[in-house]
């Protein structure tokens, strides 16, 4: 059978004018694939699909409560098995409109935007909604893409928000990164008018933590105005009772009442009527001395989080700036350090790149003693994570060990061997710092046999993690 021959003619010349139209339009000035796959994104132009999604949530018009979003049914079967099961088949979808009642405009349109271009434009307020959708069409790329962001742009003003997403999705290395946040900003935590809207499960979880870092008078002040607007919600009057009820008895009990002061217990904890008349005489008698052991709350403090200190007033990143990295060899770091008061070190913070693996050999020492090193690490994997920063791409992982004394004034040495790819790095490095009331001081170590990689100003070693107030 010959192949047919378009004749020359009425439909011929038909044909080139539609031909010179859409060449006119966007074919000629969109040379590659990416770009004409980007003309198309949110574009009627040969959808054969719309996507049809709530509105914003500030959007107060009822007649635009739902939007309508153009779509290809060839690009979303592509990217995601769920829209392939949806369009192909024997039980595929057959109408030209989907509704996805549960899916929000912007995460949508975020998502759409991802699969016609392979970018994504995430800020706070789009960051879930995407992220929703592409857990929900199994979307990992674009998935990771959003857990990155939050990685990067954890603080205590979101930590909350984000700790609760990170837990539906399962993400674990985010959720204990929002624990980190909320034991070390917990003052900061408690006092945001998000705190008063938690989850119970949440707050238990947050009370029942020893490593949070506030007094325990102030964590109970937030936990019954957490129960006064409970009460409120379930229109309930904000009574002791009822703010025990809606509080749980796990909540309650694990309070640290002892660890308070006597004058804080009387004047805040008994005016609340909280506790019962029981508990309230036995903490009294353990105040006084008569009862050493009051057995329905924690005796001791909380432990509290670790500090931080971080040498370095910025980075470089390794993607942007390649001038001073680790290019696929052993380099050597070492920097000397000394504290003004005994602090208990526990880790240092080291910097890479991206979704890389580094190899580390480390040694922690004091200086001119050739007694056995406080901290020995031989050769052992670290994988990147993403540190949080708003402003740089920053990547990095923690090196924890058992804990050791620093003692006040006395000269410390960090020596690494670093074996990956191009590293990120500290730059704008100070020679002492104040954390926590404590002063970190910093200075170079040179050695003939090597190049050090690492000094005041540049390089490795960007956080150091510690406690202080020690009784040591």
């Amino acid at each position: 059978m010959s192949p047919t021959i378009l004749q020359i003619g009425s439909l011929g010349e038909t044909v080139l004018e539609i031909m010179a139209v859409f060449e006119d339009k966007w074919q000629k000035a969109k040379e590659t694939i990416k770009e004409r796959s980007i003309f198309m994104f949110n574009n009627g132009l040969l959808s054969d699909v719309s996507l049809v999604v709530g509105a914003s949530s500030d959007e107060c018009d009822a007649k635009k409560s739902k939007i309508a979003i153009p779509a290809h049914k060839f690009v979303l079967s592509i990217w995601s098995p769920v829209f392939f099961a949806m369009f192909s088949g024997e039980l595929s979808e057959k109408s030209d409109s989907v509704d996805l009642p549960d899916c929000e405009y912007e995460g949508v349109l975020g998502m759409l935007r991802y699969l016609y271009s392979e970018e994504v434009e995430l800020n706070e307020s789009n960051v879930m909604q995407v992220l929703y959708v592409a857990k929900k069409y199994i979307l990992p790329s674009l998935a990771d893409k959003c857990i990155e962001f939050l990685y990067r742009n954890l603080d205590p003003g979101n930590a909350l928000c984000v700790l609760s997403h990170a837990q539906q999705y399962d993400e674990k290395g985010l959720v204990d990164r929002c624990w980190e946040v909320i034991d070390r900003e917990t003052v900061e935590v408690v006092k945001l008018e998000g705190f008063r809207t938690i989850e119970r499960s949440l707050l238990e979880g947050i009370v029942k933590r020893d490593s949070l870092t506030i007094r325990e008078v102030e964590l109970f002040k937030a936990v019954d105005l957490w129960a006064t607007k409970e009460c409120e919600r379930q229109r309930l009057a904000a009574d002791g009772n009822a703010k025990r009820s809606v509080l749980g008895e796990v909540i309650v009990k694990s309070m640290r009442f002892p660890a308070m002061e006597e004058k804080e217990f009387a004047s805040i904890v008994h005016n609340c009527k909280i506790l019962t008349r029981e508990e309230e005489d036995n903490l009294m008698k353990n105040f006084n001395g008569v009862l050493t052991e009051p057995r329905a709350f924690p005796m001791h403090n909380r432990i509290g989080s670790l500090q931080s200190c971080r040498r370095f007033r910025s980075y470089c990143t390794a993607i942007y700036d390649s001038i001073y990295c680790y290019e696929d060899t052993l380099e050597y770091n070492s920097i000397e350090f000394w504290v003004d008061s005994d602090v208990m070190l526990h880790g240092i913070r080291l910097l890479g790149s991206q979704d890389h693996e580094y190899t580390v050999s480390m040694k922690i020492k004091e200086c001119h003693q050739r007694k056995k090193p406080l901290f020995l690490l031989e050769k052992e994997v670290f994988s990147c994570v993403p540190l949080p920063s708003k402003t740089e791409q920053i990547d990095g992982f923690d090196i924890f060990f058992d804990p050791f004394v620093l003692r006040k004034n006395k000269h410390y040495v960090v020596k690494a061997f670093i074996d990956g790819p191009e590293s990120c790095y500290g730059r704008e490095g100070m020679d002492s710092v104040e954390c926590h009331g404590v002063t970190f001081c910093f200075s170079q170590l040179s050695n003939p046999k090597h190049m050090n990689e690492t000094n005041v100003e540049l390089g490795q070693f960007a956080e150091f993690f510690f406690q202080a107030n020690l009784t040591v």
